[in-house]
């Protein structure tokens, strides 16, 4: 028996020159016992004739928002309805300007509207040229959708309808078939009662009232981890200092300010949690006694400023006597040997996975939305270096990593 057997899905059909192998996604579906609805574009229907999904779905094919009540039986808000009825959503293919519109919430067709109702997982299966699939705008929109749970069934490299070739060719449809079983399955769920805590962001020292010691930490890796091991999950606590993002869905947040702050937040959730993720950036250094008003200009000597620091506590060394059977994986940015210093705290700090990247390296740097990494383990300390990839996939290739590392439950 097929883990579809049973399922209502919603498939989604966009204007691709690929939406005719629709019709062969919702027969393979259908023989694997789902009852399924279509919902076009407008635009699809300029590829394949809505009489098709129709008669091939015994069933209506959903597509205008307002439709002809001479011939329709659709009463209320029936977009809300069919939003609720599903147990997945699949859109395949789904385009560029598709994609767009559900990353920034727009609903301006029965299609874009029932994604924003649906209370069930959602699945996308891209399909365009290569040059659209590559640019920028799809990427991030891409990935914007993966950090909010989506599963995005990657397109296949080969000749595409513009007669070039490249990534961009719809996957092929037992395959999509296959993603779409493996999530009723579960394989998606395989963090599942495990206690993931996770740090982001950087620190701010006070120096006084006003000012501050931090540095240029987005916190947009350690949000990515907690979102992707809440997407596959997990139980999810994310202690974070000052960042400018949103929580993600599923995800525990605890907002700290200071290096202590933050060593006391982690300290005391140490022995709930199966695995410590320390994407912070934490200051290494703070002010010593720094007070609680501005400290004016002409207060210095002779105009210039004198601050003197303290040590930071390191929260990974602080922790590790608690580390019992706990999988800990710290991260690194190092400009210059960046490989050997990474062994060198994967060892200090009693780490299981170090994860190393070097700011100076493109799509690695600050504030970016992806990054180029590299990934160590305490096993053999080979470096798995991964090519430059958005900060959710990584994210997930480290979660990866983590999973066999994970006590037995």
């Amino acid at each position: 028996m097929s883990a579809l057997t049973g399922k209502r899905i919603i498939l989604g059909v966009c204007g691709s020159i690929a939406a005719y192998k629709s019709a062969f996604l919702l027969r393979e579906l259908q023989g694997r016992g789902a009852e399924v609805r279509v919902v076009m574009t407008p635009s699809a229907a300029e590829f394949v004739a809505p009489l098709t999904f129709s008669a091939l779905s015994h069933n209506q094919v959903y597509m205008e928002m307002f439709p002809d009540r001479k011939h329709s039986s659709a009463v209320g808000t029936w977009h809300i309805d069919l939003g609720l009825w599903a147990d997945a959503m699949l859109v395949a293919p789904i385009t560029a300007s598709t994609i767009a519109k559900i990353a920034q919430g727009i609903s301006d067709n029965f299609l874009t509207s029932i994604v924003l109702a649906l209370r069930a997982p959602l699945i996308i299966a891209p399909a365009m040229d290569a040059d659209m699939y590559i640019h920028p705008a799809t990427t991030s929109n891409i990935a914007k959708l993966k950090e909010r749970g989506v599963v995005v069934v990657e397109p296949e490299e080969g000749e595409l309808a513009s007669g070039l070739s490249g990534v961009g060719r719809l996957a092929d449809v037992t395959g999509i078939v296959r993603e779409v079983e493996r999530f009723f399955e579960g394989h998606h769920l395989d963090l599942a009662r495990r206690k993931i805590l996770v740090t982001a962001g950087p620190t701010q020292e006070p120096i006084d009232a006003v000012r501050f010691i931090s540095n240029r930490s987005s916190g947009k890796m350690g949000f990515a981890v907690a979102s992707a091991a809440a997407n596959r999950g997990a139980d999810v606590k994310l202690i974070t200092g000052p960042v400018a993002l949103e929580t993600p869905r599923n995800v525990r947040r605890v907002n700290v300010s200071t290096a202590d702050q933050m060593f006391e937040a982690v300290a005391g959730e140490i022995e709930w949690c199966d695995a410590l993720i320390m994407t912070a950036a934490v200051a290494d250094y703070k002010v010593l006694n720094p007070p609680d008003r501005k400290i004016k200009k002409t207060e210095f000597v002779q105009g210039t400023p004198r601050i003197e620091l303290a040590e930071n506590v390191d929260i990974l060394k602080s922790v590790a006597p608690r580390k019992g059977r706990r999988v800990f994986v710290g991260f690194a940015l190092e400009t210059d040997d960046t490989i050997a210093n990474a062994k060198k705290k994967l060892v200090s700090k009693s780490l299981d996975l170090i994860v190393v990247n070097n700011p100076r390296v493109e799509g690695a740097g600050f504030g970016t939305d992806t990054n180029r990494v590299a990934i160590l383990s305490e096993k053999d300390q080979d470096a798995v270096e991964l090519p430059l990839l958005s900060k959710y996939d990584v994210a997930m290739n480290i979660l990866d990593r983590i999973l066999p590392l994970l006590p037995q439950k």
